[in-house]
Order: structure tokens, then sequence, then C-alpha cells
């Protein structure tokens, strides 16, 4: 069994389909006596993980589903070795809604001096990479920045009707001050060797050993 969990949203994972059923109705028991009850559209027993999809082929049917989690969609995937790879990717109504927001903001800075755009839209993206650049979301955070360079163009355009900047000149000037797409967070494997007190031989090279009380 294994529990992830942020704030009231959890996730929890089990080798057997029975356990998972069994621990399902225990919690609606349990919440039930304080009179609470689990979301009914966020609450799913799916199969998922290592297996499932090798599973699921062998029973005629379609690839594991997906869920949302603390702002990503997680998928089965597989890496280039043709291993399990647990994927994550920034769910697609929130990165339409905060596209939506740069948007509507752009209009209120329209008429500001292009630097001071700039500046604005270097955080907003920043921001967006900071919390969503996961080793395998790359494809969405350049997603999002090609949509933000794109607003930020037609809201330049907007400003005056005989603008004629071009799109190679204003891709220049996007890429002096948006930051470009790149990892900034570790593969999990590696968030787990620094953060618990064993042996894990996936955390880097050479492995890393970390003994109880946090000595080395």
């Amino acid at each position: 069994m294994i529990v992830v969990r942020y704030a009231d949203d959890i996730v929890v994972g089990f080798e057997h389909e029975a356990d998972a059923r069994r621990f399902l109705d225990m919690m609606r028991a349990r919440l039930e006596e304080f009179a609470l009850t689990l979301h009914p559209e966020k609450t799913r027993l799916i199969e998922f993980g290592r297996h499932a999809a090798v599973r699921r082929e062998r029973r005629g049917e379609r690839r594991p589903e997906t869920f949302n989690f603390l702002g990503f969609t997680m998928i089965c995937g597989k890496s280039r070795r043709g291993k399990f790879l647990l994927w994550l990717k920034s769910r697609r109504d929130r990165l339409q809604a905060k596209l939506q927001a740069v948007k509507e903001e752009l209009r209120r800075w329209r008429h500001q001096p292009i630097p001071r755009q700039g500046d604005w839209l270097r955080g907003v993206v920043s921001g967006w990479f900071n919390y969503h650049a996961v080793p395998t979301n790359t494809r969405s955070l350049q997603t999002f920045r090609d949509c933000v360079v794109r607003l930020w163009l037609r809201s330049l355009r907007r400003r005056g009707q005989r603008d004629k900047t071009t799109w190679e000149r204003f891709k220049r000037l996007a890429d002096d001050y948006l930051p470009k797409p790149r990892v900034l967070h570790p593969w999990p494997e590696q968030r787990f060797a620094v953060k618990h007190p064993r042996w894990e031989p996936y955390a880097g090279n050479p492995p890393v050993r970390f003994c109880a009380g946090g000595a080395p």
C-alpha cells in the first residue's frame, strides 16, 4: 500500500484490486461516522501502474485510464528503453485557464513599454516552470511558452494598425525575455533518496547511501 497525500487530496496504490476495494469501502464507512463523504467526481478506482497496460491489452481493453493530481495528469507511459514510466503532464484545463488569465492581463499591459511587459511575462513563465518543469513534462512547457509568445505578439499588434512586426523579429525579442523550457525538478527516485535514510541504487551515479540519523 502506497499513500501520496496533499491536504485533503490523496492517491492510494495497491498491488491487489481486492485490497483496494476493501480499503475504499472502509474509508467510506469511516467518514460517514463523522458525517463526511468522498467527492463523487474525484474518487475513482482504476487499474494503473507497471502491469496495467499489459494486462489490459491481453483482455482486449484500451490503455490504462489517467487521473489528475496536484495540477498534473498521471499517465502510464514508457521510457525510451520500453520500460514502464509514470508520465506527468500539466492538466489541460489548468494550462488553458492560465493562458486565458495571461490573455486578459495583457490587455492591461498593452500600452506599457515592451521591456516592462517582457519583465512581467518572464515572471509568469518562470512561475509556471517552477512548478510544472518535471522530467516528463517538457512538451507541455514548450506549449505554454509558445502560447504566451503568440498572445504577446497579438497584443502588441493591436496597439496600432500599422504594426509590421514579423514573427521572426518578435521571436528574437521573446527569446530575450522568456526562459526556455528545461527540467527543474529531479526524478522521483532522486528526491526519495535524499529524504529517506535508506540505500537507493537509482538515485545517482555513483549510488548514495543515507544511514539512520542522516549521517552518510
